[in-house]
């Protein structure tokens, strides 16, 4: 099971934004070449000088080499597998892949000027470097997903899996726990809706004025992760914003500014920047409503009488959760869903502190009093929430723990399908490595003769 989880694990690298130091100075060789691909000593060194940095190892790292050799070595199999199977990748892609990267290495930095100056390159230098790359990686990683996305494990095999594993290797289980919840979430009054058309129309009259669009967003607009962007988006295809937004969105001249566009998030205004086909990147205003201290209070004493109601068994939780719960998940029977997981089941650390807190005092089968809350949209709210299971430290077991080991058992099924399509097509490659390398202790017999 771990062996076939780092397997997966190893093909899919980030491309390193940096390249090996001035002062190691590699005279460049092909050390591999993989059907008609390449590998070069210095990828190998650009990814281990970036490692080094990462990790703080001075010197050495033969073995790291040799593990960077393999997994370009997948990477260039899955690679040729795209090229066969016709995997596009549109440039909308590799921008939006590029710009993610970007902010994870910039952010490292604290600032775009910072990440500049220490690699005495432009954010567009890099761009124009690095796209073919990108472009490369992300078809590589969808030709990983076809070899796998099919994959599935029945009843049987869950049980199965669960069965080889030696007793004393039996992973260890931390306690977890089961919420269930009832929202409250007050309205919105229409004069504080009237209020917050009346601001944003205003600022619409600036810019039409002539004030810049980015300069008001930095200053006024609600929306954290773009506002320090000039309200600027990225590109976003249809159907992955908001339908009102994004109907809206669609619509715009290149830096036309839209009338006043309400979503669950507030209220926006757009203004286009560019459109390719079916993308379109725009910056915008959001103005986010408030919850007046009045309709707050009625929200808490609303769920007070919706728990005397429960603990006079007038109803149980699940009965009380679809007649009076505002939340997504009142079909669900309330249930918290762990986003790490995919499942019910938290493990405490897993929790907002903030429901841990009140969890902790719970016995099972008990609900809380009402308890303050941000929705998704930034709005406050109450909640009662609901201790339905706790379990304790404990060996894994298909009882309490099946949506687990039925993770497990996926994943293991996953790596032997990608092993197995290893096997089979590096049989079927030519593939040719430097001597220099020969002395490495691969997971695969890539020495063997392929013709």
């Amino acid at each position: 099971m771990k062996t076939g989880t780092l397997l997966l694990g190893m093909i899919i690298l980030i491309i390193p934004l940096v390249t090996v130091a001035q002062e190691e100075v590699v005279i460049d060789q092909i050390v591999a070449t993989i059907g008609q691909n390449i590998i070069l000593e210095s990828d190998i060194e650009n990814q281990y000088y970036q490692y080094r940095m990462q990790s703080g190892i001075i010197g050495g790292g033969s073995s790291v080499r040799c593990q960077m050799l393999e997994s370009l070595l997948f990477q260039k199999l899955l690679l040729n597998k795209a090229e066969v199977d016709s995997i596009v990748i549109t440039e909308i892609d590799v921008e939006q892949d590029m710009n993610r990267k970007l902010r994870f290495y910039i952010a490292q930095f604290g600032s775009r000027e910072r990440f500049e100056e220490y690699y005495g390159k432009s954010i567009e230098e890099f761009k124009v470097e690095f796209r073919t790359d990108i472009e490369d990686q992300l078809k590589v990683e969808r030709a990983q997903y076809s070899i796998v996305e099919h994959v599935s494990v029945t009843p049987s095999e869950v049980k199965s899996f669960y069965r080889d594993i030696p007793t004393d290797s039996i992973p260890l289980v931390n306690s977890t726990v089961e919420i269930g919840e009832i929202i409250r979430t007050p309205p919105v009054s229409l004069e504080q809706k009237l209020f917050i058309k009346d601001r944003l129309r205003e600022l619409r009259e600036r810019v039409i004025d002539g004030e810049n669009f980015s300069t008001l967003a930095i200053l006024y607009s609600e929306d954290p992760g773009s506002a320090k962007k000039g309200g600027e988006l990225g590109f976003y295809g249809r159907g992955e914003l908001f339908k009102e937004f994004e109907a809206v969105a669609f619509k715009l001249e290149d830096g036309e500014v839209s009338s006043i566009v309400e979503t669950k998030e507030g209220f926006h205004i757009i203004q286009l920047i560019e459109r390719k086909g079916e993308y379109v990147n725009v910056r915008h205003i959001l103005l986010k409503t408030k919850v007046s201290p009045i309709d707050l209070a009625m929200a808490k004493a609303y769920l007070d009488t919706v728990a005397d109601l429960i603990l006079t068994d007038s109803l149980t939780f699940d009965e009380a959760v679809l007649k009076y719960s505002d939340g997504d998940n009142k079909n669900n029977g309330g249930l918290l869903i762990n986003p790490m997981t995919g499942t019910t089941g938290f493990e405490v650390s897993d929790l907002e502190p903030s429901v841990s807190f009140v969890i902790d005092k719970l016995q099972v089968g008990e609900i809380s009093i009402p308890v303050i809350m941000e929705s998704e949209d930034g709005k406050q709210a109450y909640r009662l929430l609901y201790l339905k299971k706790r379990t304790l430290p404990h060996r894994a077991n298909l009882n309490e723990d099946y949506h687990q080991i039925q993770q497990w058992a996926l994943e293991d099924k996953k790596a032997t399908t990608f092993q197995e399509w290893i096997v089979k097509k590096a049989d079927k490659t030519y593939i040719k490595i430097n001597e220099k390398f020969m002395q490495c202790d691969f997971e695969f017999d890539w020495f063997e003769v392929h013709e």
